[in-house]
């Protein structure tokens, strides 16, 4: 019986590994390119040596030792971007304007007064009479705007004068449709208040005594009108108050009985077209 021996295995060749210079070569490529490009941008960034800067030129003075802003246009016209700026400035203060310098105050209280007189809470609503006394108070200040447009406003778009003098010589018409309206005692209480002299004349009293004045006048006048409209709506609710007292009436309310009256005895007389005509008269550049 033949054995079969055992052999021993084969050794086994270990694989040559692959040859890697072309990866060194391209690293090493790859490395000098970058220094290349590195020293090129460093170079182009180098810094170039600062240079002194140019002394800056001294301020010329005025002549005057002042310096004066002026608002007229070439020629002495205003410029577009003025006039307009001026009208927007006026636009904001307009509501000022309409309450303190003109008739409006009264002519707003008298028709309120008068829909209380009436009973009626909310007929005609606020904007109807406002929008009525807006209307009243422009025609009843025509002439009045009309000088302050012809001796200020159009000479100053003209170039004729400057913004003050244009200021001072619109203020003029305004100040004398104040005064004609301003009662004396309302100018030396507000004098007084103000703990200023005494005024000499009209012409010299200031704008900032003369307005709050001028609103104490009329607030006194409104108030006068509205206690003379009251007079018969009340000896109306007088009685119809004492009518349904006697007839036993007691939880009848007497308005709901003498709005009717009321209205009617409005209607008959014109009430709208009587008050209409005494606040134009009131007010108006006349009257006093």
């Amino acid at each position: 019986m033949t054995t079969v021996l055992d052999e021993a295995p084969a050794p086994v060749t270990p694989a040559r590994p692959a040859r890697r210079w072309p990866l060194v070569l391209l690293a090493v490529l790859g490395l000098v390119v970058a220094l290349v490009v590195l020293g090129s941008s460093v170079a182009h960034a180098a810094p170039v040596p600062p240079t002194d800067p140019a002394a800056p030129a001294a301020p010329a003075d005025p002549a005057d030792g002042e310096v004066s802003v002026s608002i007229n246009g070439v020629n002495g016209t205003p410029s577009s971007s003025i006039v307009v700026l001026i009208g927007i400035t006026l636009l904001s203060v307009a509501p000022s304007l309409l309450l303190m310098m003109t008739g409006f105050t009264k002519i707003f209280v008298v028709l309120s007064l008068t829909r209380n007189a009436l009973g009626l809470t909310t007929v005609p609503p606020n904007q109807v009479i406002a929008g009525l006394a807006l209307f009243l108070s422009l025609f009843v200040m025509a002439p009045v705007l009309s000088d302050v447009n012809d001796v200020a406003v159009q000479p100053y778009l003209n170039g004729g004068m400057d913004f003050q003098t244009a200021l001072d010589a619109g203020s003029a018409p305004l100040r004398e449709y104040m005064l004609g309206h301003t009662r004396e005692q309302d100018l030396a209480l507000i004098t007084r208040a103000a703990d200023q002299p005494n005024p000499e004349s009209a012409a010299t009293v200031p704008m900032l005594t003369l307005i709050p004045a001028f609103m104490l006048s009329e607030l006194r006048s409104a108030f006068i009108i509205g206690f003379v409209i009251f007079i018969p709506f009340l000896v109306i609710d007088l009685v119809v108050s004492s009518v349904l007292m006697s007839m036993g009436m007691m939880m009848l309310p007497p308005v709901m009985v003498s709005l009717p009256f009321k209205l009617l005895l409005f209607v008959l007389v014109d009430g709208w077209g009587l008050i209409v005509t005494a606040l134009v008269g009131a007010a108006s550049a006349g009257g006093g």
